[in-house]
């Protein structure tokens, strides 16, 4: 019998993934949480998401899916390559790991079915996407579509910061009461440094400019 008070959450102990996790915490009545690893530059994050599942009173589980790190070269699995600081104009940043999503989804996909459990929920927003195809929209919504057929299943993706700028993204930490989790405990940061992380990697950049615009916002509105 499929359960639709559970979830399962891809978690991966950074800023939209944790996010994601309390915000599942509020809509369903069992959450669990799947981090997979990919070959990625540094498996500290691993540990940050099993504490964050311990913290947050769920199951954890960890899917090992280092073959993806073999299939093409990107600079978040191979630490030759230098990290594009910018995306490039008419192609994609070299820390865009092709499939990567859609391999996420497929194994949460078969795990979820495993225990009963029709709805998926991932970080990916279009809003604040960089650049990255597999964050948009349309592909998960052609995933779903793909994931229920394949598996004669009616799975549900869950996309909470979709349409939300990584501003509204702290917002909704605020709102759902982790913003101090989110901001200290969370690791986003390409280069494998906890909450403000290196300061000069993309995903660092962004979930800065994102903090700073959120937090002038609460200035202004207290005013």
């Amino acid at each position: 019998m499929k359960d639709d008070q559970s979830a399962l959450v891809l978690h991966s102990g950074g800023q939209d993934s944790t996010t994601c996790l309390f915000w599942a915490l509020k809509h369903f009545k069992e959450v669990r949480t799947l981090c997979i690893t990919y070959g990625q530059r540094h498996s500290w994050e691993v540990e940050v998401a099993r504490k964050i599942a311990i913290q947050a009173g769920v199951p954890f589980r960890i899917l090992d899916a280092t073959v993806i790190s073999q299939l093409a070269r990107n600079s978040l699995t191979h630490h030759d390559m230098i990290m594009d600081q910018e995306k490039p104009e008419h192609s994609y940043p070299n820390t865009f790991v092709a499939g990567r999503n859609l391999f996420f989804l497929t194994f949460a996909a078969v795990i979820a079915r495993s225990y009963g459990i029709r709805n998926l929920v991932t970080g990916v927003s279009q809003a604040d996407y960089s650049g990255y195809p597999d964050c948009r929209d349309t592909f998960i919504r052609s995933a779903n579509v793909t994931l229920n057929l394949a598996m004669d299943e009616q799975f549900i993706i869950h996309t909470p910061l979709m349409w939300l700028s990584k501003a509204e993204t702290w917002a909704l930490a605020d709102e759902l009461g982790v913003f101090d989790v989110v901001k200290n405990e969370t690791l986003t940061c390409y280069n494998g440094i906890i909450a403000e992380g290196c300061g000069q990697c993309p995903a660092c950049k962004l979930r800065k400019a994102g903090l700073d615009e959120y937090e002038k916002s609460k200035i202004n509105t207290t005013r």
